[in-house]
């Protein structure tokens, strides 16, 4: 089906940058939305950032300001562009993409990459 693999995260200080790789792969016929997830420990699953297959962008109200998503569409990659990290920002950061592949609709992640923040 579709796999999705990211890569870009670490550990940073507060007030550092991190850039998030996430690259879809697959016989995929249509990509509609891809985006960004966070997870902490303890915490929910929530929305980060999601960009739309039109280049439409949605931010979580925390992250307004301070993160950049982007996406290549020739080459099914969204990135996610971090500045001014908040130890607040630490959790596993997993990637999204939902689409059309042989002719049904999918949604997948990716395997999740650890971002940390902290002195």
């Amino acid at each position: 089906q579709v796999q999705l693999v990211e890569s870009g995260g670490g550990l940073v200080q507060p007030g550092g940058s991190l850039r998030l790789s996430c690259v879809a792969s697959g016989n995929i016929f249509i990509m509609y939305s891809m985006g960004w997830y966070r997870q902490a420990p303890g915490k929910q699953r929530e929305l980060v950032a999601i960009i739309s297959s039109g280049g439409t962008t949605t931010y979580a109200d925390s992250v307004k300001g301070r993160f950049t998503i982007s996406r290549d569409n020739a080459k099914n990659t969204v990135h996610l562009q971090m500045n001014s990290l908040k130890p607040e920002d630490t959790a596993v950061y997993y990637c999204n993409a939902e689409g059309v592949v042989s002719l049904k609709k999918f949604s997948s992640w990716g395997q999740g990459t650890q971002v940390t923040v902290s002195s």
